[in-house]
């Protein structure tokens, strides 16, 4: 009924770290919740699902403790319902959650032939005979990514994430999204080993747009736990760019190269399971403090608030992959494992893994742009609102979730070749070849890439350097009696406001004309105005609302067709039974034919004659004689 291998108890260590900073950071959020009990029971409940998942042994127990997790998170979204916008956020969140249920039971009730009591290692044999592996591969992306994130699967997660509770929005963004990462490598691993090189091209693809899609929607976000939640979508990309080079590898026979590259991605996903439940958790006390998630209604509260900018600055810059930080060097290692390929010679590859690189490098780019963004609108300027203005710093027990969180951040870089073992003994536990030699071959100060004319990184050389230098120049400044010089900011004659700042909007306005065609955003320029008539203002409003690509495109569209195609139905069942009688015995026919061609061998003779008596039905029994 369980599992407690090396695999399921890096992933108990991950939620557990996620959740114990987490629990001081609800204790101290708590007084500000109205249905303390309803969230109180699905919180742990929550947290409970996710460890049960991750020890699961059986297919039964892995989906009860899946939709119990799905359930808790869902209620939880629903915690606090101020307008309708969060009860949507939360319908769009179960629909897409048991979108991806369905492929999973799919893929299941396949691999287990109906049993679903037998555990991981036995599906193996029943998936090995199965005509079609590579519909057993689809099911599990659309089953696990729709929970993660990806794209195309990605579009509940900035509704969702601002809607829930802050500690909500930490737990869910930081671990839940990882648990998914858990299940891809469970059963890539235990049931659908080996893979044929084009699924590693699938997921390095899918990671390259999840990363670039990310980070460019999180740019032109205002609202501070929706860019957020597109960072989510960024990290979830960088994850499976090392998680698909580690299957091309595999595939080509690079073992080493292999488990460098899922290491890399175990790696990242613990740092973003950090860096983001941190981020979070910052957002979230800023929140409480000025009862907006506008960061156009922040500034200046680095000074009231300085245990929470501090932790967000800590964060900032992990997840900015500034060195010396985890996220520089899991970043760093996904990039060494796709230079590692270039001695590689295949065409498919030649393509998908420039691209990867250019998406990664892009994605780093940007992300810092995003945080310099989040950090200074937020944090440094003057107060941009009344209640920036009056904030101060939040509770104790908050304070505690955070910086317990921020030493989590700062021990993934600390003690990097620690977790890199257990990571390497997890893979070892999977059957891959260790590599932890060759990462450190001459002791913990050094890192080495395993690839051809790999690079080297000293992570702790670097730290201690830039504190080091931090401190000689503290040091010279006590020493020279450097005296500090207070002026007012000159603004070039014009009076210096809150309203001569940089605004979020404006930060973000050279990018998002760049990436107009993407973004195609609606603007709103609001001009103080006499009787109608434009005037010399002193005082104007600036709007822009982006609305994502992949919404309009195809979410909105397939809604549209969804409902013509229901309006179709409701007709033939209320005014035109016979033909309605005859659609339903077409859909059972076409239900026969297809379980024959996907359970059995496929036979193009019988599938011709088939197509041909399923037309034919149609014609006489639907279409009929329109004379």
């Amino acid at each position: 009924m369980f599992l407690f291998d090396t695999l399921s108890l890096v992933f108990v260590a991950l939620i557990l770290l996620g959740a114990i900073p987490n629990l001081f950071y609800s204790a101290g959020y708590l007084p500000h919740i109205e249905r303390k009990m309803h969230y109180q029971l699905h919180y742990f409940a929550f947290i409970f699902s996710m460890l049960g998942v991750v020890v699961s042994a059986n297919a039964l127990v892995f989906l009860f403790f899946w939709e119990l997790m799905s359930l808790t998170s869902w209620q939880l979204i629903l915690t606090e319902v101020k307008d309708n916008s969060t009860i949507k956020a939360a319908r769009f969140y179960f629909i897409m959650t048991h979108f991806g249920f369905v492929f999973l039971l799919l893929f299941f009730l396949i691999v287990s032939d109906g049993n679903l009591d037998i555990g991981f290692v036995d599906m193996k044999l029943i998936a090995s005979h199965f005509a079609y592996p590579t519909m057993l591969f689809f099911f599990l992306l659309l089953g696990f990514l729709s929970k993660a994130g990806a794209v195309p699967l990605h579009v509940w997660l900035p509704y969702a994430h601002p809607a829930a509770p802050s500690p909500v929005s930490a737990l869910m963004s930081g671990v839940m999204l990882k648990v998914a990462i858990y299940g891809m490598f469970r059963f890539l691993f235990d049931v659908l080993y080996p893979w044929p090189l084009e699924w590693g091209i699938t997921i390095l693809t899918l990671g390259a747009l999840s990363s670039l899609i990310g980070v460019l929607y999180a740019l032109s976000e205002h609202d501070i736990k929706a860019l957020l939640a597109n960072h989510s979508i960024e990290n979830i990309g960088i994850i499976l760019i090392g998680f698909g080079m580690g299957m091309i590898f595999d595939s080509l026979g690079l073992h080493v190269l292999s488990t460098f590259a899922f290491i890399a991605a175990l790696f990242h996903t613990f740092n973003h399971m950090s860096f983001k439940s941190l981020l979070f958790m910052g957002a979230g006390a800023v929140l409480h403090q000025t009862h907006t998630k506008n960061m156009e209604k922040y500034g200046g509260l680095i000074k009231a608030m300085p245990v929470t900018a501090l932790t967000f600055l800590i964060a900032a810059i992990s997840i900015s992959a500034l060195p010396p930080s985890n996220g520089f060097l899991s970043e760093w290692m996904i990039f060494q494992s796709m230079l590692g390929s270039s001695h590689i010679d295949n065409v498919s590859l030649k393509l998908a893994i420039p691209f990867a690189i250019f998406a990664l490098a892009m994605t780093g780019g940007l992300a810092i742009a995003c945080f310099v963004k989040a950090y200074g609108i937020t944090f440094l300027g003057l107060h941009r609102s009344t209640n920036a203005k009056h904030a101060h710093e939040v509770n104790f027990l908050m304070k505690s979730g955070m910086i317990l969180m921020a030493g989590i951040v700062l021990s993934l870089m600390l003690f990097t070749p620690f977790y890199i073992g257990w990571f390497d003994k997890a893979l070892v536990g999977l059957g891959r070849a260790s590599v932890y030699a060759k990462i450190f071959p001459d002791g913990i100060w050094n890192m080495h890439s395993v690839g051809i004319n790999g690079g080297i990184v000293s992570p702790l050389i670097l730290l201690f350097s830039l504190l080091g230098v931090t401190a000689l120049m503290m040091l010279a400044y006590k020493v020279f009696g450097v005296k500090t010089r207070v002026h007012h900011t000159w603004a070039c004659g014009y009076k210096t406001s809150s309203k001569t700042q940089y605004t979020a909007t404006g930060f973000a306005g050279p990018i998002r004309r760049f990436f107009n065609w993407l973004y195609k955003p609606n603007e709103h320029f609001i001009k103080q105005t006499i009787a109608g008539h434009e005037t010399k203002f002193s005082s104007s409003h600036y709007e822009v609302h982006v609305k994502p690509l992949f919404e309009k495109v195809f979410y909105e569209s397939t809604a549209k067709a969804v409902n013509f195609i229901s309006y179709w139905v409701y007709r033939l069942a209320h005014f035109e039974q016979t033909r309605y009688s005859a659609m339903i015995f077409n859909i059972m026919l076409l239900v026969l034919f297809s379980y024959r061609v996907f359970a059995h061998e496929f036979s193009w003779a019988t599938f011709v004659l088939e197509f041909i008596v399923m037309m034919i039905s149609v014609k006489i029994l639907i279409i009929g004689d329109r004379k």
